[in-house]
C-alpha cells in the first residue's frame, strides 16, 4: 500500500502540479463537510521522502479551522470539502497548493507534501452513531473498478513565482509566537495553518 502511495505521489509531482485527494476511508453521511464549516483534523504531514515535519496526531489534539476561509494552505482548503466524519485522505500537495517557493522549516522550497488526514468533527454537526462505511466499488460492481482520486490542476494564477502568493500564518512550527487573531481557533494547540493566497 506504501508503495501504491509513493507511486501515486511521483505520478502526481511528475505529470503536472495537481492536489491529488485520495480517499483511504469513506462513510455514509447526511452532511459532509462544506465551505464556512469549522472542522476538527487530525493530520500527518510528510514530504515526498516520507520524512514527517508535524502531525496532530503526535499531539494528540486535532487542529480546528474554517474550511474554505483562507486560513491554511489551498491544499486544505480544497481537499477537505465533501468529507463526512470518519472520512480519510491522502492529500498530495503540490507547491502552488502548499508553500509555493518558500523555505518553511523543515520543509524546502518547491515542496509537495503528503498529508494523511482524518475529519474528527464538524461543528453544529452531529457525529453518526455508528459509522457507517460506503461501500466498496467491488460491492456495488462485479467490475474491477480502480479506487477514486481526485486531481484539481493549479491554476496559472495561484504561481507562486509571480510573487503573488503571500504566507500569512505558519501552521507547523508551535515554538514561533504571532500576533493574536481571531480567525485563528484556541481549541488547536497548532498554530494557524498557512494561507496561499492569490490577489485577485
Amino acid at each position: 500500500m506504501k508503495v501504491f502511495s509513493l507511486f501515486a505521489a511521483f505520478a502526481a509531482v511528475a505529470a503536472a502540479a495537481e492536489l491529488v485527494i485520495d480517499p483511504t476511508e469513506e462513510y455514509e453521511c447526511d452532511r459532509p463537510s462544506k465551505k464556512g464549516d469549522t472542522i476538527h483534523v487530525h493530520y500527518t504531514g510528510t514530504l515526498l521522502d516520507g520524512k514527517k515535519f508535524d502531525s496532530s496526531v503526535d499531539r494528540g489534539m486535532p487542529f480546528s479551522f474554517t474550511l474554505g476561509g483562507g486560513q491554511v494552505i489551498k491544499g486544505w482548503d480544497e481537499g477537505l470539502l465533501n468529507m463526512c466524519i470518519g472520512d480519510k485522505r491522502t492529500l498530495t500537495i503540490p507547491p502552488e497548493y502548499g508553500y509555493g517557493n518558500r523555505n518553511m522549516g523543515p520543509i524546502p522550497a518547491g515542496s509537495t507534501l503528503i498529508f494523511t488526514t482524518e475529519l474528527m468533527g464538524i461543528k453544529g454537526v452531529t457525529k453518526p452513531d455508528p459509522l457507517v462505511p460506503k461501500p466498496k466499488a467491488s460491492e456495488t460492481d462485479d467490475s474491477e473498478a480502480p479506487k477514486q482520486t481526485t486531481t484539481i490542476p493549479a491554476e496559472s494564477a495561484a504561481s507562486t513565482e509571480s510573487g503573488e502568493a503571500t504566507v500569512s500564518t505558519d501552521l507547523f512550527f508551535h515554538d514561533r509566537q504571532y500576533p493574536s487573531s481571531s480567525s485563528v481557533s484556541s481549541t488547536s494547540s497548532a498554530s494557524a495553518a498557512v494561507s496561499s493566497s492569490t490577489s485577485s
